[in-house]
């Protein structure tokens, strides 16, 4: 395991715990570091590609409907 994947779970399992224990703010915390850590990944890259093709997507759909 890369450490880069080590602190992705670690920051994961951190962000469960806070939210378990009621502790909002260090669990937004870790799970944003999570966030922002695995969008420096090859796979992190592919799931912004595939969501800005969803939006995308989804905007041709409301445009299209809307012209009608």
């Amino acid at each position: 395991m890369s450490v880069l994947t080590a602190l992705i779970v670690f920051s994961g399992l951190a962000a469960m715990i806070c939210a378990r224990a009621r502790a909002a703010g260090p669990a937004v915390f870790f799970g944003v570091v999570a966030v922002a850590l695995l969008s420096a990944t090859p796979l992190g890259a592919e799931l912004r590609e595939f969501a800005g093709a969803v939006v995308e997507q989804a905007s041709r759909a409301g445009a299209e409907s809307g012209a009608r």
